[in-house]
């Protein structure tokens, strides 16, 4: 039984750590907080040699790891002061055992849920296609739920990437956001969208759900517990009605 929740900031990114746990207070019957960043909270002397070595250097092979110097430096850096840290891809199961470890023992029982909101893109790798594979979340404890995964990880329409190639092709670099939703047919989420706190919001739950219940997502698509793996899906799920599926709306509706 989860009796406790305590939900990690990022104060880097536009979701904002306090609705999410104010819309959870509301479902589970659990004690909800909201602390600072997990990487302040339970920072450890190795923390920064462990993101090194959970770093992803080539998107078709399994190994991860770059602990040369100037890598763990630059770890070290995006950790007193994440603004700095971008364009990286680490192994999200590694990144959660070395949050774990970094945890006060006695504070880690798995009726204290801790979600911690990253900065940082998590991935996983997939033996059935040979690559790694972005991910929003990585459910246990603690939770990993990724920001940029949010915007990264599901796919997106088509002609997403096929108007961001030819405005690259054109220009040199990224179309405006502006660009994007009035050439490209269909919803979808990008970086810093305002959409992003209401849509972590069944990522969080998940992570207490899979704690409390042993079942991690829904299969159903119109359910907030439902793993996204295309954009349209995640807006389907997160940010439409109906909440949840008929079985989940018995536990979680308001």
């Amino acid at each position: 039984m989860v009796d406790r929740v305590s939900l990690y900031a990022a104060p880097t990114t536009v979701a904002a750590a306090e609705p999410i746990a104010e819309w959870l207070d509301a479902r589970v019957d659990a004690a909800v907080d909201v602390r600072d960043r997990f990487l302040d909270e339970h920072r450890t002397e190795d923390l920064a040699e462990q993101f090194a070595e959970a770093r992803v250097a080539d998107p078709h092979d399994p190994a991860t790891g770059n602990t040369m110097l100037g890598i763990v430096r630059y770890e070290e850096r995006a950790l007193d002061d994440p603004e700095r840290e971008g364009g990286v891809l680490y192994d999200g199961t590694q990144v959660q055992s070395a949050l774990n470890a970094a945890m006060p023992a006695d504070d880690a029982g798995l009726d204290h849920a801790h979600v911690a909101l990253l900065d940082r893109a998590i991935g996983t790798w997939g033996d059935h296609d040979g690559r790694w594979h972005k991910r929003v979340a990585v459910l246990g404890q603690p939770a990993v739920i990724s920001v940029p995964g949010l915007y990264e990880a599901p796919a997106k329409p088509e002609a997403y990437y096929k108007e961001k190639q030819r405005h690259a092709l054109l220009s040199g670099d990224s179309p405006p956001r502006e660009v994007l939703e009035n050439q490209v047919e269909g919803d979808f989420l990008i970086e810093d969208d305002p959409r992003t706190t209401e849509a972590l919001r069944g990522y969080v739950l998940a992570a207490v759900h899979l704690l409390a219940t042993g079942e991690a997502f829904c299969e159903s698509e119109r359910c907030r517990l439902f793993d996204a793996h295309y954009q349209a899906d995640l807006i389907d799920a997160q940010l439409r009605e109906p909440e949840f599926c008929e079985t989940h709306a018995e536990l979680y509706a308001e």
